[in-house]
């Protein structure tokens, strides 16, 4: 049994053909490798069951562009953008409920590459890697839970009881 807490909510579901940027859309439905119509133009590093979704926190967003980099919710190709959650909080091995139904849990940290250049003043697209500036990774998920999802909807990092 798992008890809900630290509630957020789904800022942006965005998805592309393939590569970068993902666009916002206003209903996915997911399956369990991802949102339906979302492709990849590197299968090779991107998709399949364990990386079948990518998050990003708003939150990380925003310091970036403080930082004075031009990135946006999807242009480093996150297909949830997600919002009021702890980044920090975000690791391998923790669930999340999305919704009323889909349940995901976080594989790992994504290794960033030069096809997100694009989002940085400078092209350094290692500013989002986990080694370099810990807690400003994205991250893979596998979908535990299929359903369908629309910006605005709760996100809760779920606890798993411990006996």
């Amino acid at each position: 049994m798992a008890a809900q807490t630290a509630t957020g909510r789904i800022h942006a579901l965005n998805i592309s053909p393939g590569g970068v940027p993902k666009l916002p859309i206003k209903e996915a439905i997911i399956t369990p490798l991802g949102i339906e119509g979302d492709g990849h133009n590197d299968w090779r590093n991107h998709g399949g069951p364990n990386a079948a979704l990518c998050l990003f926190a708003l939150e990380t967003i925003r310091r970036l562009q403080a930082e004075g980099h031009p990135i946006f919710p999807g242009s480093v190709g996150e297909n949830l953008t997600l919002e009021g959650i702890d980044h920090a909080a975000l690791a391998p091995g923790v669930r999340l409920m999305l919704g009323d139904a889909v349940e995901i849990e976080v594989t790992s940290y994504t290794t960033p590459c030069k096809t997100i250049a694009a989002s940085f003043t400078d092209g350094d697209f290692t500013r989002i890697s986990q080694m370099l500036y810990p807690g400003t990774s994205r991250l893979y998920a596998q979908v535990i839970r299929t359903g369908v999802l629309h910006p605005g909807d709760a996100v809760h990092l779920l606890i798993r009881d411990v006996l």
